[in-house]
Parts: structure tokens; C-alpha cells; sequence
């Protein structure tokens, strides 16, 4: 039978004045025990610590593989939605310089084209990483893009009704002259501030008129429905306004005589009245107002059908001469 080996220590005895081995007690065990656990421990903890710090696992040379593959592809990611974003301005531009001005309507509007988002904070869930910065950036950046581009498209789905309905839409722009140029003794007043003939006083003119005799024609200068046919003894006198649609609306005032009626369609060209001066007027002529989405805007802007190049300018020129309008 084996013996269990014993440990003994060594102890100085003052009675017999010599050194003795005693065997160790249960206490010595004990502590003998901690110590060399703790040995161990200090070497277990001191290799992981030497491999962790010089050495690399199999599995972290893969993921050192990977988080440099998805750094590089984040960033490749951000200069691609850069460019996207550089191209969606491009195209944005387009629409409101080019697409949108062929059908004579205003600008897609800056707080739909560029739509800002509100509510919680959507980045919660992704900080507290080493790449939590770069990654909140890039999905704000691929957020806005996908906001700006529903945007565009919801501006071109109104570009495409347009382009559907361009056949209705030109015959509706008022694109002619109220008056023909020869019936025209001249441009008496044109669009902006001007002298009024009664009161004396510099006020916005928001139409043009056009002197000619008495019982000169007046044209509808674009296909629509005669929304207003009447008589005020002030201010317009004898007059009508046609709905053109699409926004557009004409008035025709101070007519000796109206020869529509109200609800009445009618066609670019036709006759739909008489030059006179009744209301609050000092001389027959034509007060002629376009109006675009309730808005007052220069007739002198819509008259490409029916003038050349040479009358064009030449009818811009009279127009901004006069000092004085007729109304």
C-alpha cells in the first residue's frame, strides 16, 4: 500500500535548542493549496494576457478580416450616396429649370423637395460601438436620399399629368393679344407702378392696356369659360373674366360692350366683346389682366403665339415707356 507523501516544515526548537521537522497541520495544507492556485492563476491569466496581446486566433484574423471589409464598404457606401446626392440635385434642377417651365408651373415647392423628419431619436438603438458614429451618418445620409427621392417622384408624377394633358394645357394658356396690332393705336400702359390718370397717385398697375377706338374686337386669348360677364359703373366698368384652367384666369375691362355670357365656353380668338371706357377709365381702351394660381402676373410674358421676335420687343418697349395708365 502506498503511503500519501506528508509535507513537513522545518521549526526551531527552544527547548532542545535544534531544528525538527514537524509535518504540516490541516492550516498549512490550507495555505499551501492557495498559494499554488494562485501560481497557477497568475500564469493562466499572464499566458492569456501574452497570447491575447502577441498572439491571433484562427477566428480573430477572421473578424480583423471582416470589420476592415465593412469599414471599406461603409465608406464606399457614403461616396456612393454622395454622388447619388450630387445626381438627385442634378435631376431636381432639371425638373424646376427645364421640365416644369415648358408647362408654365411654378417650382416644386422647397419644403416638400427637401422634407425634414422629427419624432424619436431612430439612432438610439445604434450608439455605444466603436463605428456607432459612421454608421448613424451614413443611414441619416441614405434617410434623406429616400425622403428626396419620394419627393421627386411625387413632382414628376405632377409633371406627368401635365405632359398628359399638354394638348389641353396649350390651348388654355392665354397666348395671344387681347387686340390686334393693327386695331392698336398703341400701348398705353404696361405692368408695374404707375401714375394713376384720376387720383394722381403712383400705384401697382397690374395689367396692360392696350388704346384703341371704340368698337374695337377683343379676342379670348385662350380656350376657357366665361366665369364673369357684368356691369359696375366704377372701377371695370363693362367686363369678363374667362377660367382657362390650369390656373390661368383673364380679365377684360371698361368694354363698350360684352358679348358673352356668363358659363359660356369659348375658344382662343374669338370675339368676346368691344373696346369703350366705361367704369373708371379717361380714354377707350383695354385693361387686360392674367392671373396664374390667384396670383396677378405681366400679360406681357404669355403673348408668344401671335407676335414675332421684333413685335415682342417692340410691344415691351411701349409698354415700359408709359408713365401714366389709362385706369
Amino acid at each position: 500500500m502506498v503511503m500519501a507523501k506528508r509535507f513537513h516544515k522545518i521549526r526551531y526548537n527552544e527547548q532542545s535548542l535544534r531544528m525538527e521537522q514537524v509535518p504540516y497541520d490541516l492550516k498549512d495544507y490550507v495555505l499551501l493549496a492557495v498559494k499554488r492556485i494562485g501560481v497557477l492563476v497568475l500564469i493562466s491569466f499572464g499566458s492569456i494576457y501574452i497570447f491575447d496581446t502577441y498572439f491571433e486566433s484562427p477566428t480573430d484574423r477572421a473578424q480583423r478580416r471582416e470589420i476592415a471589409f465593412l469599414e471599406d464598404r461603409l465608406g464606399t457606401m457614403d461616396e456612393d450616396m454622395q454622388d447619388m446626392a450630387i445626381i438627385l440635385e442634378d435631376i431636381s434642377d432639371r425638373d424646376d429649370a427645364i421640365y416644369r417651365s415648358i408647362f408654365g408651373v411654378e417650382s416644386y415647392p422647397s419644403h416638400l423637395r427637401n422634407p425634414g423628419i422629427g419624432g424619436i431619436d431612430r439612432s438610439r438603438t445604434l450608439r455605444g460601438y466603436d463605428h456607432s458614429q459612421a454608421v448613424i451618418s451614413s443611414e441619416e445620409r441614405l434617410a434623406e436620399l429616400q425622403r428626396k427621392l419620394v419627393a421627386q417622384s411625387r413632382s414628376f408624377e405632377e409633371v406627368l399629368d401635365l405632359a398628359k394633358n399638354q394638348t389641353e394645357l396649350l390651348k388654355s394658356i392665354p397666348a395671344i393679344q387681347p387686340v390686334r396690332n393693327e386695331d392698336m393705336k398703341r400701348m398705353a400702359s404696361g405692368y408695374g407702378y404707375r401714375i394713376h390718370p384720376i387720383y394722381k397717385v403712383r400705384k401697382m398697375h397690374y395689367g396692360m392696356d392696350f388704346s384703341a377706338p371704340t368698337g374695337t374686337e377683343i379676342f379670348a386669348t385662350g380656350d376657357g369659360e366665361v366665369i364673369m360677364a357684368k356691369r359696375t359703373w366704377n372701377g371695370f366698368g363693362r367686363h369678363v373674366i374667362i377660367r382657362h384652367g390650369f390656373g390661368y384666369e383673364t380679365l377684360y375691362a371698361h368694354m363698350s360692350k360684352v358679348l358673352v355670357r356668363k358659363g359660356q365656353k369659348v375658344k382662343r380668338g374669338e370675339v368676346i366683346g368691344l373696346v369703350g371706357s366705361t367704369g373708371t377709365s379717361v380714354a377707350p381702351h383695354l385693361h387686360y389682366e392674367v392671373h396664374k394660381d390667384g396670383r396677378k402676373v405681366n400679360p406681357a410674358q404669355y403673348y408668344f403665339n401671335d407676335l414675332t421676335p421684333e413685335q415682342y420687343e417692340e410691344m415691351l418697349k411701349q409698354s415700359a415707356s408709359s408713365n401714366q395708365s389709362f385706369d
